[in-house]
């Protein structure tokens, strides 16, 4: 976990967010004094909806407000709930002719002023009341008997639920009872890998780098167990899971889920994961639901929703809207039809749940290419693949991937540590290929082409080098040997190399002495093409990677490198000296 933050105090940080945040969106307004963002398209006409807590779970609440969704928003110091002075402020904001509700998850400071704010809005003559959000169902009924279940990020979903309801006319008691059923049809747990930091502030605890916390909450409280050493991605989703559904556990089985129930699913990342990571998370989740217990969600909704600030974890929450419609008297179609109701409120997740009509024409040309694909069997001639070809490749394979950790390591000095990656896969995929050819190796061009798209697989820029570099010798070696008849020799294959390198300068300006892979790919295919000799070639490719330890880079994330760095260009480039390893180790599995 990071403990650095550009702001060295949370001081005015609150004030920033907030008028960054109306300054972006036109429909929000913010009353400063109070730090409460309302809208200013709500009407008198609707149920207002009122939310907040304290900061540092941004986007909650701000950013949920908007037509169908949060009327107004207030929001307290970090982690400190909002006075009633501001409360009353926000109510005064967004009036309302057909009542107020109040939705507030339940922590003590946010259950007193909001609850005061309600005693003082009533004696004023206002019709208001609170529905309190409390969904999770990790400390279990035990632990928190006397406070209640905390609330957690499936209070996002009762305020969608409520906010679509108020747009569209519902009166004030059918809105203040979705928030009630909130608590009886959803459930949520999180879990962490570490605390999250407050600007400004000393971090009073951490967790080990070889645990995660499960049951964790969004203030920084501890969680209901810390779970040592790391289990797998899979293995923390199932356990999350099991919290969750579990009906033999009688202290935490607060909402039954059945397989022909209509489900939803809200993941929340508490502000610290990558959207990469998250969206991992989400599809673990989705295959454990299906495999483990035979549920599928009808509707998802993932990212950065209600934060713990900068904090390294997540929440998974399921919501029966089944159960939901049933308690309210309402078809299922009715209560999707809230979620899915249109909303100008930006943090909400823009999903694509809306109907859409796909390009026939676009179906029937992909279909043909596909076919066109699949009858092309031009690559069926032409000359077969000399013998000692696959023991050449598996050698060159196997030693790249013997280099890989050297290759990464110059990698990691130089650039982001990728290309050691790069090469592993490329050389798996060939391995995995060639091993797959239990009846004996294919015609050489369809060989070739099948290792192109090995290549193919692999990004990154050394990955597309060779595989426009490789696309291109296949393709000159095929006008050789089939279209022009030319017999498979040093011959040919020099020349298709050479044309492939042509071919490949027109993608890249990279030349010798930009220590890059050209500075291996160029000199090897020009000394092949003069001499015909490829184990010279293969020496002169070797020598030209180590010379490149003495170059500046002119390509690639190297370049960024201070030149108060010297010494970590005392190390080849990591792509040219993997070129040199790779063709090596093709060189002495010909010979053998």
């Amino acid at each position: 976990m990071s403990r650095k933050h550009f702001f060295s105090s949370p001081e005015g940080v609150v004030q920033h967010m907030l008028n960054s945040l109306v300054t972006r969106n036109s429909h929000m307004a913010l009353d400063e004094p109070n730090r409460v963002v309302y809208s200013r398209t709500h009407p008198p006409s609707q149920v207002t909806i009122i939310s907040g807590g304290g900061s540092g779970h941004e986007p909650a609440w701000s950013g949920f407000v908007g037509d169908g969704m949060l009327s107004a928003a207030v929001c307290g110091d970090i982690f400190a709930s909002p006075s009633t002075k501001q409360i009353m402020a926000g109510i005064k904001n967004v009036p309302s002719n057909e009542g107020i509700i109040l939705c507030i998850t339940n922590y003590t400071g946010d259950m007193l002023h909001f609850g005061l704010a309600r005693e003082k809005g009533q004696a004023l003559g206002y019709k208001v009341d609170v529905v309190c959000m409390a969904e999770d169902a990790s400390l279990g009924r035990q632990k928190s008997e006397k406070v209640g279940r905390r609330g957690l990020a499936g209070n996002l979903l009762v305020i969608k639920l409520i906010g679509a309801a108020s747009q569209k006319g519902w009166a004030f008691e059918r809105c203040r009872q979705i928030g009630e059923l909130g608590n009886s049809q959803l459930v949520t747990i999180g879990t962490s890998l570490d605390h999250c930091h407050v600007p400004g502030r000393d971090a009073f605890e951490s967790v080990a780098d070889d645990a995660c916390v499960l049951g964790m909450g969004i203030h920084n409280e501890p969680g209901l167990r810390t779970i040592s050493p790391m289990p797998s991605a899979e293995d923390i989703v199932k356990e999350m899971l099991k919290y969750l559904l579990d009906p033999k556990d009688s202290d935490r089985a607060f909402v039954e889920f059945k397989p022909e129930d209509n489900i939803v699913m809200l993941i929340n990342n508490f502000g610290g994961l990558s959207g990469l990571e998250l969206e991992g998370l989400v599809n673990l989740t989705i295959l454990a639901l299906k495999k483990e217990w035979n549920l599928t969600p009808t509707r998802i909704y993932a990212g950065i929703l209600e934060t713990s600030l900068n904090g390294q974890g997540f929440s998974i929450t399921l919501g029966n809207m089944t159960g939901m419609a049933k308690s309210m008297g309402v078809s299922i179609e009715e209560v999707i039809e809230l979620l899915d109701a249109p909303t100008n409120a930006p943090a909400w997740p823009k999903n694509g749940y809306v109907p859409v009509t796909e390009s026939k024409e676009t179906a029937e040309l992909r279909q043909k290419a596909h076919a066109a694909a699949e009858e092309s069997d031009a690559t069926s001639k032409g000359p077969e693949t000399p013998a000692s070809l696959i023991p050449a490749l598996r050698k060159a394979c196997n030693a790249g991937l013997e280099a890989e950790p050297t290759i990464t390591q110059y990698d990691l000095q130089m650039g982001d540590g990728d290309c050691g990656e790069a090469v592993a896969g490329v050389c798996k995929s060939i391995l995995t290929n060639i091993d797959s050819l239990s009846g004996g190796a294919p015609p050489l061009i369809k060989l070739l082409e099948s290792i192109g798209e090995n290549v193919e697989d692999v990004g990154g820029s050394l990955g597309a080098i060779l595989s426009i570099l490789v696309t291109a010798f296949t393709n000159a070696l095929a006008d050789n040997t089939i279209k022009s008849s030319k017999p498979l020799d040093v011959a040919t294959v020099s020349d298709a190399a050479a044309k492939a390198l042509e071919n490949l300068k027109n993608y890249t300006s990279a030349r010798e002495g930009d220590r890059t892979v050209m500075d291996v790919l160029i000199p090897f295919v020009k000394t092949f093409a003069e001499g015909k000799d490829f184990a010279k070639s293969v020496k002169t490719a070797q020598e030209k990677a180590d010379a490149t330890k003495n170059m500046k880079a002119k390509f690639g994330r190297a370049t960024y490198v201070g030149d108060d760095s010297a010494e970590r260009s005392q190390i080849p480039d990591p792509g040219a000296y993997a070129a040199g390893v790779w063709l090596g180790g093709l060189l002495e599995g010909w010979k053998a």
